[in-house]
């Protein structure tokens, strides 16, 4: 069976089916003996969710560009703190 940080590894594989048959049974063994990489997969998917339906709405209004003096001031103090 795969170790949870594998499965860590294997799982945008696992979602797009793209694991080897192999590992998508070791994948799926290892979801059904271990509830917190259950609840870390749904997590993942529903980032992703979130992610995607952020850009869903193309028509929605383009956010104005940022000032050069809020860049510059942020870079300044970026340098400042290091």
């Amino acid at each position: 069976m795969i170790t949870c940080r594998e499965l860590v590894g294997f799982i945008a594989e696992y979602l797009d089916d793209a694991l080897p048959a192999t590992k998508h049974r070791e994948f799926e063994a290892h979801l059904r003996a271990c509830d917190r990489c259950v609840v870390y997969l749904d997590s993942y998917r529903r980032t992703i969710a979130l992610g995607k339906a952020a850009f869903a709405d193309l028509d929605a209004p383009v956010p104005p560009e940022v000032p050069d003096e809020l860049v510059k001031a942020i870079l300044d103090a970026r340098r400042f703190r290091a």
